[in-house]
C-alpha cells in the first residue's frame, strides 16, 4: 500500500473515452465488491456506499472530459480505495483478473464484463446490501420495493452504467476449450476467498460463459 498517494484529476484530462470509462468501473467493481465482501464492516461500509454514490455521478460527465466529472471520479476512486484496501473484493475481480492475463483483456472492461453478472450470482448472500446500493446509485423509490426488486434495480443499474460508457458486454475470444483454465486459475486467485458467497470451479465456468 502506498505510503502517500497524490491524486489531481488535472492529470487525468488527457486519457481517452475508453480508458476513463473501463478504470472508472473498476472503481465501482472496487467499490461494491468491497462492499459485499465477506470482511466488509460499519466503517469500510462507510466508504464504499459513498464511493459509489460519487462514482455513479460522475463516470458518464467524466467520460465527456467534462471537468466535474474527472473530479468527481478522482475522488469517488480514491474513497473506495480507503475501504477495499481494509477489505479485499470477490470473484468480479478474480475473473477479471483471469481474463487479463489470458486475453489482454483491459482490467477495468473485465471488471465491467463480469461485476453484473456475479451481483446477480451473489445476490441471495448479500441481505439488504443491494437495496443501498440503488439507492447510491440514484435509484427512486428503492423502499417500496420487495427484496427481488430491489436486487434487479442494483443490477440493472451497474448494467446500464456500464453500457452507458461503452464498456462491451461479451468478450469473442473466449472459447469453451478455454474455460477450465480460466476457471481454475480465477478460483485460485487472492479475491476469490473474500467473495460473499462461495464459487466452485464449476460455477466459475458457468459465469464465464455469460460473457462469451
Amino acid at each position: 500500500m502506498p505510503i502517500i498517494a497524490v491524486v489531481d484529476p488535472d492529470m487525468m484530462a488527457s486519457m481517452p473515452k475508453g480508458l476513463t470509462a473501463s478504470t472508472g468501473m473498476d472503481a465501482l467493481t472496487h467499490a461494491i465488491e468491497g462492499y459485499t465482501t465477506k470482511a466488509a464492516w460499519e466503517m469500510t461500509d462507510m466508504f464504499h456506499l459513498k464511493a459509489i454514490e460519487i462514482i455513479s455521478k460522475s463516470l458518464r460527465s467524466a467520460v465527456a472530459n467534462e471537468k466535474e466529472g474527472r473530479d468527481g471520479m478522482a475522488l469517488g476512486q480514491y474513497i473506495a480505495g480507503m475501504g477495499f484496501s481494509n477489505v479485499g473484493l470477490g470473484i468480479a475481480h478474480s475473473m477479471a483478473h483471469t481474463l487479463g492475463a489470458v486475453y489482454d483483456t483491459p482490467h477495468g472492461v473485465a471488471c465491467a464484463m463480469m461485476l453484473p453478472i456475479v451481483m446477480e450470482y451473489n445476490q441471495e448472500c448479500t441481505g439488504e446490501k443491494y437495496r443501498e446500493i440503488a439507492r447510491a446509485m440514484g435509484v427512486k423509490g428503492v423502499d417500496e420495493m420487495s427484496v427481488d426488486e430491489y436486487r434487479k434495480a442494483a443490477i440493472d443499474a451497474v448494467r446500464q452504467l456500464s453500457v452507458d460508457v461503452g464498456i462491451p458486454t461479451k468478450l469473442d475470444a473466449i472459447k469453451e476449450d478455454d474455460l477450465q483454465f480460466l476457471a481454475e486459475s480465477a478460483h485460485e486467485d487472492a479475491c476469490a476467498p473474500g467473495n460473499p458467497k462461495d464459487a466452485s470451479v464449476e460455477d466459475l465456468k458457468d459465469l464465464f460463459r455469460k460473457i462469451m
